[in-house]
Order: structure tokens, then sequence, then C-alpha cells
């Protein structure tokens, strides 16, 4: 049954050139709907989930241009098919803004998801049974570092580093000690909820005592790096591994930057090897999001991230949370609803009910789990810290029940009202 929604703030399907948008509302009304609905749901509500930012019009023109057509597999001046030249400028282009952006040697930017470029980085490095430390999954690593269930943990023999159970940061001397035990042959940095700066010197320093790669998976910090509000970890890692959208704000996809040493393989490891042809209009996309991203106004924009996330932290404290690791450095913030009486699924329950949207993680005490927001999307709309501050209070009042989820959902409305996402910046 076709789905017949609200009027929508948010009056486009996809911005961009020509009249797609119309021709989607006549050829297929159906899925229009489902469309205007996504539009309308992101509109009304608190977009909390901290892998989650919403892209500029030029990004979206890109996602939505001729290159969406394009079979392009292989290199640019290296493809397996004809008619190329075009894609080979806008791969070139993609790949060169990375490496200015970020101070890489080498960028490769075709990896369809930040899954993906993981895959191409270990299959750049290591063979399959090869031991490898990376961030345990209940303290906040990602599903590529080791999940039973993930290609991962079936193809490596993984070994979990964590953090100290009492402050809930890493805890370099254990790490220190798996590696000097199990004599890895990489060690991952990264994770998923982790809401500090890494001691990338650290990894390093300890990853050469064992004669191991280091891959850093900065998925969640890279857009802060590229924005100068969070320390590079370029210069340290053999391979790094990052999406191009949540702080990024660039489509949905991956990279992978590494030195000149390792290009060849890191290249190889993404075609042939995991995947064929590359997505060229995300590459297009991709380009433009680098761009902005080299701009003052997205360094502005990257350290209000960060303000804004340290504001939320404060005020999810105020309202009784115990926010892990006392705060944040990125945009990230994990909280423990514990003390509220509630546990974690319950928690984003009755949150989803008013119209938050966020997840939950691991919190690094067995399986203890909370809360994981992020701020890029809402500082995307324009918000800044007196609306965290309103965003906690809103929080706090229907993790209490203090009001009926519907007035609640009212007053996100009202809120996410004066803070459209798309227009904010076009």
């Amino acid at each position: 049954m076709p789905v017949t929604p609200a009027p929508v703030s948010a009056p486009r399907l996809a911005p961009g050139p020509g009249r797609g948008a119309e021709e989607l509302l006549r050829q297929d009304p159906e899925m229009a709907g489902i469309l205007l609905a996504e539009a309308d749901r992101r509109a009304t509500g608190l977009q909390l989930i901290a892998a989650e930012n919403f892209t500029s019009s030029a990004v979206l023109a890109a996602l939505a241009s001729p290159l969406a057509d394009k079979y392009a597999e292989g290199y640019p001046g290296a493809r397996h098919h004809g008619g190329c030249e075009v894609a080979d400028l806008a791969e070139r282009v993609a790949t060169e803004r990375a490496k200015a952006l970020f101070g890489a040697e080498h960028a490769n930017v075709q990896p369809h998801s930040g899954s993906a470029a993981v895959l191409a980085a270990y299959a750049a490095l290591l063979r399959p049974g090869d031991k490898v430390l990376a961030m345990g999954l209940r303290e906040g690593g990602h599903l590529t570092h080791g999940s039973p269930a993930n290609f991962s943990g079936r193809w490596f023999d993984f070994t979990g580093y964590g953090v100290h159970p009492d402050t809930g940061l890493i805890d370099y001397d254990r790490l220190r000690a798996l590696a000097l035990a199990h004599r890895p042959r990489a060690i991952v940095c990264g994770s998923t909820s982790y809401p500090r700066h890494p001691d990338y010197a650290l990894f390093r320093e300890i990853a050469d005592e064992v004669d191991a790669y280091l891959v850093v998976d900065a998925a969640h910090p890279i857009g802060l790096v590229a924005g100068g509000a969070a320390p590079t970890p370029v210069p340290y890692a053999d391979v790094l591994c990052a999406t191009t959208h949540k702080v990024l704000r660039g489509p949905r996809g991956g990279m992978l930057l590494c030195g000149a040493r390792l290009a060849d393989r890191v290249d190889r490891a993404v075609f042939p090897f995991v995947q064929g042809g590359a997505l060229m209009h995300a590459v297009a996309a991709k380009a433009v999001a680098f761009g902005e991203a080299a701009t003052p106004a997205f360094t502005a924009y990257a350290h209000q991230v960060v303000a804004n996330a340290r504001a939320l932290a404060a005020g999810l404290a105020g309202e009784g949370l115990a926010v892990a690791t006392g705060g944040t450095d990125t945009h990230l913030v994990a909280a423990d609803t514990g003390p509220l009486g509630l546990d974690a699924t319950a928690a984003r329950g009755r949150l989803a009910a008013a119209g938050i949207v966020l997840d939950v993680c691991g919190l690094g005490r067995g399986s203890a789990r909370g809360l994981r927001l992020g701020t890029a999307a809402v500082t995307t709309q324009g918000m800044g810290e007196p609306e965290m501050a309103r965003v906690a209070a809103l929080m706090g009042a229907a993790l209490r029940g203090a009001e009926p989820a519907g007035r609640l959902r009212e007053q996100v409305a009202e809120l996410t009202a004066a803070f459209p996402p798309y227009p904010a910046r076009d």
C-alpha cells in the first residue's frame, strides 16, 4: 500500500540537477512516498546516531549524477571498461583532495563502506590465521575487529584489549602486555564508541616493539581530523581505514590512506581482491565532501561538533546519567542509564517514542551497555551549546517518564523546526 506521509519541511527528494524528483513522484508514487516519509522523519526528530550526518545538496547532486551509470573497474588510466575518461578525472580529483586534506602519501577512495576498507587493509597486510590485537567488542570494538559473526573473526585470530573498568580509558599497560604475549601481525587502533583520543604515538611504539603493522580504524574521528579538531593518526598508521560519512559529512562510503610503500598492496587489495567496479557517483561525491572539508567553514563546524558533544555530555550528567570517561574529546558521548533504573534497550525505546534517535553500546564493564550518541548531525543543522542543554533536558524527561511521550515528541519537533537539516547550508 502506498505510504502517504504528512507534509514535510524538506520540500525536495534529492537536491540536484534535472527533474528527477518530479519524475519519481509521477512514475513511482509509492517509493516517492517512502522517501518523503524519511525526509519527514529526519526533519521532525533529533538525529543523534553517532555514525550519521546530513550531506550538502552538492554531495547529493553528485550522487544523483550520470556517473551513477558508469562502470569503471580498475584505476584511472587502467580501466577494464571503455569511456572512463571523465570517471578517471573524478577519481583523480577525489584522491588528490584526500591526500591534501589528510597529509597522506596515498589514498584509495574506492571502498564502498568502512567495513570494505577494513577488509582491504587486512587483505593487504595479513594472511588467514594471523594474530591481531583489537579493542574488544564489549569495550567498543567494531564487528570488523574480530566478531565471530564477521569475516574478521572467522579468518584471523583476534585478541581483544580493553579499558580500565574504573576510568573507561584504554588500558595501555594491558595492551602492551598482550602484544608482547601474542606477538600479533597487526594491532588495530579504533572503536565505535570510545569518546577520547587514542594515543597514536604509543600505539605505534607498541606495534614497533613486536614488529606488528598498525591499522588505524578512524571511521569516527576522521572528520574531526579533517577539521583540525582531533589529532591526526596519519603519521603513525601503516594503513588508515575510514568512512566518508559521519563527521566528514560526505556520502556513505569508505577510503584508505597509507604511505607510498604500501600503496600498490592496498590498491590491489581493494581491486580486484575485495571489490569490482567502483561506485563512481559516490567517488565524485567523496571529492565534493573533501573539498568542503578543506574550507574554514568546515573547520569551525568540526570544533563546534566537539563543543556540542561536551555540552551534551555535561547536560546528561546533570540529568543523572553516568557519562563514560567523565566526558568526551570527540563527537561521541557514551552514557549509562543504570542510575535512572533503566537498561540501555528500554532507555532507547523511551527516547525513540519521544522522537530522539540514538544507539546502544558496550561500556567496557562486562556485559554492561549504555547509550551512544553523537552531535555531528545536529551541529550540521546549526544547533549550538544552548540547544544541547535543551536536548539533554528532553532526554532526561523522556527517560524519567516526566512527561507523556507525545508531548515530548511535540517539543522535539518544535526544536528541530527551527533547525531544518538540509537547508542549513544551502
